[in-house]
């Protein structure tokens, strides 16, 4: 397990499952704003790739989300579109409605920073998202991701089309302890 201040990566269990499908991508309005496509339901029981995970798949490494003390399931967490030529990757994550507002967005960054720069020997991570999600948007700059731009109308989100934010950090400007 990767530990943070507060929170662990871990690899995801099965009975996370059941837990991830009725609290993130059950809830149209929290997926819709999440995902890169249009919600749609999950079946149980189903092979979804944001749920279950498929070890064999390259360019992805997601993670369950716990608290440290105590082990409680708080969300997700993942890094996307590695690219091991350019040594680049995404930060996703998402944290369940009732573990919000603790701190835990900004600690799940700064461990998946740790990983992607240190486990990973990455040289750049990027976050991707909507320019209202203050909470993540706090989580990056807290560990020095640094704005680089803003998509203007790039997400189609629930009738309505949306700015995104492009944040980026590059490990000669990484600071490990810098944890928000």
């Amino acid at each position: 397990m990767l530990k943070g201040s507060k929170i662990g990566l871990r690899a995801r269990h099965e009975d996370d499952i059941p837990t991830l499908r009725t609290e993130l991508y059950d809830d149209v309005v929290n997926s819709a704003r999440a995902e890169a496509g249009p919600w749609l339901p999950i079946s149980p029981g189903s092979k979804d790739p944001r749920l279950v995970v498929d070890d064999a798949a390259q360019g992805s490494v997601p993670f369950s989300v716990v608290e440290l003390e105590g082990g409680a399931l708080v969300g997700t967490a993942t890094l996307w579109g590695i690219d091991n030529h350019h040594r680049s990757a995404h930060i996703g994550l998402g944290v369940l409605p009732a573990a919000r507002g603790k701190g835990y967005g900004t600690d799940v960054v700064a461990t998946l920073c740790h990983y992607g720069f240190v486990v990973r020997g990455l040289q750049r991570l990027q976050i991707e998202t909507l320019a209202d999600n203050h909470a993540m948007l706090r989580s990056a700059e807290r560990n020095g991701f640094i704005r680089e731009g803003v998509l203007r109308s790039s997400a189609w989100v629930l009738g309505e089309f949306l700015d995104e934010v492009v944040l980026g950090l590059l490990i000669q400007d990484w600071k490990p302890n810098a944890r928000g």
